[in-house]
């Protein structure tokens, strides 16, 4: 499969190296963690993280985070940095990281980003969109009810309230449909009303690289990574985040799924077999958020890295 570029030529053509922050972008297990680190190599560069997942300390095997070995051939910043203890929220990441990169940016021209948390990649590259303040006892009554009545009756009142935003969110977490709610409820508006168009000045370039495969080989990858994730210990990871499995950091992926097994509720084949189910969702939201931007310039997952960074290189300005 030759899937070597997007047709953005135009956007290629007006792109400037100065300072520069390559963002590496693809559904999961697609392998961006490798080329992030051959390009941070190729370049003498470090690498910001914006999975979201691999932030929390306790988590380790069911994040990915990458192994000892990657993380010494590479800086890395933005990994297992929290506590799942911690409230982080994106727009803390948002001006976290862009004071890191204005630090770096001082000696290095080109940065690298890499996840699979789009909207914490967007968060760095656009800025995000700014909400009327609502008052938090909405959230408070919102949390309660996620607990006595389950997360399907938020999801329902969500579709009533904003289809839009129904349509988009990752309904199966929790904390961004309290969030769209919150402000349907606070403000008598959709929530996607005050989602804009604005994007923010940053002091730097943004050119972002995809890697992507065809679904069937997106969907073998998930289910090859997810058995290795269980040869490597993910069950006895899990089995020591029990007790905190009300926190909303746990209630993701890979994790959930066996909290029911531990529980008895599911048998562990069950269990497993769920954790592939909706690890292919998951990855199938992914590309479906990337789509919508054009500026990504997508690359066959196996194309040589030679040929990824030819194209960077190319879109320097001419001296």
């Amino acid at each position: 499969m030759q899937m070597v570029l997007n047709s953005v030529i135009s956007v290629a053509a007006n792109f400037t190296m100065n300072k520069t922050l390559i963002s590496i972008v693809g559904p999961t297990g697609i392998g961006k963690t490798a080329l992030s680190i051959k390009l941070a190599k190729h370049f003498k560069t470090e690498i910001l993280s914006s999975d979201s997942r691999q932030f929390f300390k306790e988590m380790c095997i069911g994040t990915a985070v990458p192994t000892d070995e990657e993380l010494s051939a590479a800086k890395h910043h933005f990994i297992q940095h929290i506590s799942i203890n911690e409230d982080y929220s994106v727009g803390q990441y948002e001006k976290d990281a862009i004071t890191l990169l204005n630090n770096l940016f001082k000696k290095h021209d080109i940065l690298i980003m890499v996840g699979g948390s789009g909207l914490y990649s967007n968060a760095v590259i656009k800025g995000l969109d700014e909400f009327p303040k609502v008052s938090k006892s909405i959230r408070e009554t919102l949390n309660s009810r996620l607990i006595s009545e389950g997360l399907e009756t938020l999801q329902v009142q969500l579709k009533a309230l904003d289809i839009e935003s129904y349509n988009k969110i990752a309904l199966d977490n929790p904390k961004r449909v309290i969030r769209a709610l919150e402000i349907c409820i606070g403000t008598g508006k959709p929530y996607s009303s005050f989602l804009s168009k604005n994007i923010k000045k940053r002091d730097f370039e943004t050119l972002q690289i995809g890697i992507n495969a065809e679904r069937k080989i997106i969907y073998e990858r998930i289910n090859q990574r997810v058995h290795i994730m269980v040869e490597n210990g993910l069950i006895k990871e899990a089995q020591s985040l029990l007790e905190h499995k009300h926190l909303n950091a746990l209630n993701t992926v890979g994790y959930k799924e066996l909290f029911n097994y531990f529980e008895g509720i599911w048998s562990l084949e069950f269990a497993i077999a769920e954790i592939k189910k909706n690890t292919r969702r998951f990855a199938k939201r992914q590309l479906t958020w990337y789509r919508k931007d054009n500026s990504i310039m997508w690359f066959d997952y196996l194309e040589n890295v030679n040929a990824i960074i030819s194209f960077i290189e190319k879109q320097k300005p001419a001296k």
